[in-house]
């Protein structure tokens, strides 16, 4: 049988990866991954591989396979991976985790390249469009902007004293970042660039978008331009869709049972 023409893949605490035939809800593929729970999925720029964060290990399937082993493993953290994602071309992967690292690899020989301690466990890591800056969230309340070319912290916030970032989103274009806190809370912030190659927070919106801490938020894609979009879900069981200008409510999905089995989920 072919593969569907629009993949979506999931990942849960069941231990378990499955592949999906978006249109019509047919799973048909599952990946066992007995040594840990899946924390986030996240696909490779040329929709090749689909990267696998557990605890403490991340692993790179190949999606247009049938073999359930990984073709390579990144070991180098020491606790629950909590974020990864690839520079857009796909010459390197960055992760985040509990060990209060944020690290570069290596997709070839995977072997850790660079690592910055954020002195708190990172539960979010996202790359600037720019390509040259990496931005984590940590359980301490901490936003830190990694500058890729001087190698270092170039900047830092702290929104929420002791209020856990549970995640961050850059705008396509790199004008906006939105960052969501345990206390249902949305910073929002304009991102400026500065005379030398720095990226200025210009602070622009607070949002209470939800009653729990939030799971995850995420800005729209170019494709949906003009209009713009902030996607919300969280512990209090809905998912909030917002428009960006002003930030009025345009939606809300409520449900347990949409929710309960979150980890992670990317359309290939």
């Amino acid at each position: 049988m072919s593969q569907p023409s629009v993949i979506l893949a999931t990942a849960s605490y069941d231990h378990t990866i499955r592949f999906w035939e978006a249109k019509s809800g047919r799973c048909y593929r599952t990946i066992q991954y007995p040594d840990s729970q899946v924390n986030r999925l996240e696909i490779t720029p040329d929709k090749r591989y689909l990267a696998a964060a557990g605890n403490p290990h991340i692993r790179l399937f190949d999606v247009n396979t049938n073999s359930p082993h990984p073709v390579r493993s990144y070991e180098s953290h020491t606790n629950n991976v909590m974020s990864v994602g690839f520079q857009c071309d796909g010459n390197w992967m960055y992760s985040g985790s509990e060990d209060g690292t944020v690290k570069i690899w290596d997709l070839r020989t995977a072997t850790c390249q660079r690592e910055y301690e954020s002195r708190a466990a990172v539960n979010t890591v996202v790359l600037h469009p720019n390509q040259k800056e990496l931005i984590s969230g940590d359980q301490n309340g901490n936003i830190r902007v990694w500058d890729l070319a001087a190698n270092s912290c170039s900047c830092e916030l702290v929104p929420e004293v002791d209020t856990a970032v549970r995640s961050l989103t850059v705008m396509w274009d790199g004008s906006m970042v939105v960052a969501a806190n345990n206390h249902g809370t949305c910073y929002v912030w304009r991102l400026l660039k500065g005379t030398q190659t720095m990226t200025y927070f210009e602070p622009l919106h607070k949002l209470q978008a939800h009653n729990g801490y939030i799971l995850k938020c995420l800005l729209s894609p170019e494709f949906c331009d003009p209009n713009r979009y902030l996607a919300t879900a969280a512990s209090d069981h809905t998912v909030k869709i917002w428009n960006v200008d002003g930030f009025t409510l345009e939606k809300t999905l409520t449900g347990k049972k949409n929710l309960y089995h979150y980890c992670s989920a990317v359309l290939l």
